[in-house]
C-alpha cells in the first residue's frame, strides 16, 4: 500500500494517482487517533478540529471523506463550506479552541497536486514530533467509513458550518486602518494566481486592480507561486498601467510575491526586509526574529542595525512557528515568501503581509522604493535568484554527498569558498562575494540551488556556474 509520509509542510500527490479520497481516509484517520490521544492534555480545548478547503479540483470532495472519518471516530468537525486560505483555518482553529486544524490543499504545487495540512490550536503548522504521532497512526488498510452526505453530517451533529472568512474579516477590520487606504487613493495591483486569496481579498479591497482573481482549478497550467518566472503578465500588467504596489498570494494564499508600481517583480527577501523593518522601524514592535536557514544573510545586518536578537531554524514553517510560540518574536520568515509577523498569528499569511506595507504606504505617503531604499542604506543591496533543478534521484542524492564529503571545502566551481553553513542543506559563501545553497525540496521532486550576491549578472553567474557544477561539468 502507498506510503504516505509529510513532507516539510504537510502531505503532497498528485490528484488520483496517491491523492485518492481511500489515501485521505487513512491521513484523516490518524488524525482523529492524535486528537483523541494528545486533545485530553489541554482542557481548555476542544476535541475537535477546523477543516477549510483551497481551489483545487476535489476539494470538497476530499473534506467530506475527512469529515466522514472524523465523525465516526467521534471528533467533531467545524466546517468551512467554501473557499477557504490556510491562514482562514490557522486563525479559526485558535480562536475557537480547537486541537487542531485540516487544510485540503497542495499550496504552490502545480494543478495536478493537492494536498493535506495539519495546524494546531495555537493558530500556525503543527510541530514535527506531532506530526510524526500523526504519520505513526497512519494505516497500512483501508477505512471504511459511512458514505454520508454533508447534511446528514451537520444533523447527527458531527459536523457544524462556521464562516472563516466572516472571522477573518473581522480581525482584519480589527487590526488594519482601512478607511485611511481608500482614502490615501493608493493604486493597489493583485494577483491572485487563481488561489484561495481572491474572494477575501475582494472583500477587504474591492476597488483594487485585480488579476486571475476567479475560479479555475487547472491554474492555466501554471504552479500558483509567487515568484519571478509566475508574475511576468502580471509585472507587464502594472508596467503597462503604473500602480502604487502589486502583490501576490499563492494558491492557498500563506505566501506573499511583491511587485513595485512599475512592473519590477521583487524576490521575498525583499519582502522580508521590508516587513521587519515596518514592524520595528515604525510600529516599534520588539521581539526575536526567526528565519528560515534560507533567508537572506541581510536579515542579519538588519537585526543588528536595530538591535533585534536573530535565531536561524531548518527550513519548513513549522519549525519557525514552533519558535515563534515559545519565545516572543517580531517575525518568522522563510525564502519562500511565507512571512509571520507580530499581532497576527504564528503562521504565513500573503493577504496580511501585504496589508501591512500597503497602511503604511498609505499612512506616510513613500513609495515602495522609499522604503526599499531606507533598507539598502542599512544593508547594501541585494539581487536573489533560485533555480529549480529537475533531476534524477540519483543525482540528487549524489550531490548532496558531493556537498557532506567536503569536495567543495575550498572551491566551488571558480569561485572560492570562505565559509560555509550546514544548518539545512548547504550554504556556501565565497570571497568573491555572495553565495550559493544547495538543499533538496521536502514538498517537490526537485533540488533547489539559491543564489545571492550584489547585482543580478553576478547572481546568474553563480546559478550557472552552480549548474555546470552539480551536473559534473
Amino acid at each position: 500500500m502507498y506510503k504516505i509520509r509529510f513532507g516539510t509542510d504537510g502531505w503532497r500527490a498528485i490528484i488520483a494517482q496517491d491523492f485518492t479520497v481511500d489515501n485521505v481516509k487513512r491521513v484523516a484517520y490518524a488524525t482523529a487517533q492524535w486528537v483523541k490521544n494528545e486533545a485530553g492534555k489541554h482542557t481548555d480545548l476542544k476535541p475537535a478540529i477546523v477543516l477549510g478547503h483551497d481551489c483545487r479540483f476535489g476539494g470538497e470532495m476530499f473534506s467530506l471523506a475527512v469529515m466522514q472519518v472524523m465523525a465516526q471516530e467521534g471528533i467533531h468537525v467545524m466546517y468551512h463550506k467554501g473557499i477557504a486560505t490556510t491562514p482562514m483555518v490557522s486563525l479559526g482553529t485558535l480562536d475557537f479552541k480547537c486541537f487542531a486544524g485540516v487544510v485540503v490543499t497542495a499550496s504552490h504545487n502545480p494543478p495536478s497536486y493537492s494536498g493535506y495540512k495539519l495546524k494546531s490550536f495555537y493558530g500556525g503548522p503543527t510541530k514535527p514530533d506531532d506530526v510524526a504521532l500523526v504519520e505513526s497512526h497512519i494505516p497500512d488498510h483501508i477505512i471504511d467509513a459511512p458514505n454520508l452526505s454533508l447534511e446528514e453530517l451537520c444533523a447527527s451533529g458531527h459536523v457544524s458550518l462556521v464562516d472563516l472568512e466572516k472571522h477573518y474579516l473581522e480581525k482584519v477590520e480589527g487590526y488594519f486602518d482601512l478607511d485611511a487606504i481608500r482614502k490615501s487613493k493608493l493604486r493597489v495591483a493583485y494577483d491572485a494566481m487563481f488561489g484561495a486569496g481572491f474572494p477575501v481579498f475582494k472583500k477587504i479591497l474591492p476597488e483594487a486592480t485585480m488579476l486571475h482573481a476567479e475560479l479555475n482549478p487547472g491554474f492555466n497550467g501554471q504552479a500558483p507561486e509567487p515568484i519571478a518566472k509566475n508574475l511576468q503578465e502580471f509585472g507587464a500588467m502594472l508596467e503597462k498601467d503604473h500602480h502604487d504596489i502589486g502583490f501576490a498570494t499563492d494558491g492557498d494564499a500563506d505566501r506573499i510575491g511583491l511587485v513595485k508600481g512599475n512592473g519590477e517583480i521583487l524576490d521575498a527577501h525583499h519582502a522580508i526586509l521590508i516587513l521587519l523593518h515596518i514592524l520595528k522601524e515604525y510600529k516599534k514592535y520588539d521581539g526575536t526574529v526567526i528565519a528560515a536557514f534560507s533567508a537572506t544573510p541581510k536579515v542579519k545586518t538588519l537585526c543588528e542595525h536595530h538591535k533585534l536578537n536573530l535565531e536561524v531554524t531548518k527550513i519548513g514553517f513549522k519549525h519557525i512557528s514552533g519558535r515563534m510560540i515559545e519565545v516572543d518574536s517580531i517575525i518568522g520568515c522563510e525564502e519562500s515568501g511565507g512571512i509571520a509577523v507580530k499581532g497576527h498569528i504564528p503562521e504565513r499569511d500573503g493577504i496580511w503581509d501585504a496589508l501591512l506595507i500597503i497602511e503604511h504606504l498609505a499612512q506616510t505617503g513613500k513609495s515602495l522604493e522609499d522604503l526599499i531604499q531606507e533598507i539598502y542604506a542599512i544593508t547594501g543591496s541585494l539581487a536573489y535568484n533560485r533555480n529549480d533543478m529537475h533531476l534524477t534521484n540519483e543525482v540528487k542524492l549524489a550531490t548532496m554527498e558531493r556537498c557532506a564529503g567536503g569536495e567543495f571545502n575550498e572551491k566551488f566551481g571558480k569561485y572560492t569558498i570562505d565559509f560555509i553553513e550546514n544548518i539545512d542543506g548547504f550554504k556556501f559563501h565565497f570571497k568573491e562575494g555572495g553565495y550559493v545553497m544547495i538543499r533538496p525540496s521536502g514538498t517537490e521532486p526537485v533540488l533547489r540551488v539559491y543564489a545571492e550576491s550584489a547585482t543580478m549578472d553576478l547572481v546568474d553567474e553563480i546559478l550557472s556556474e552552480a549548474s555546470r557544477v552539480i551536473q559534473g561539468g
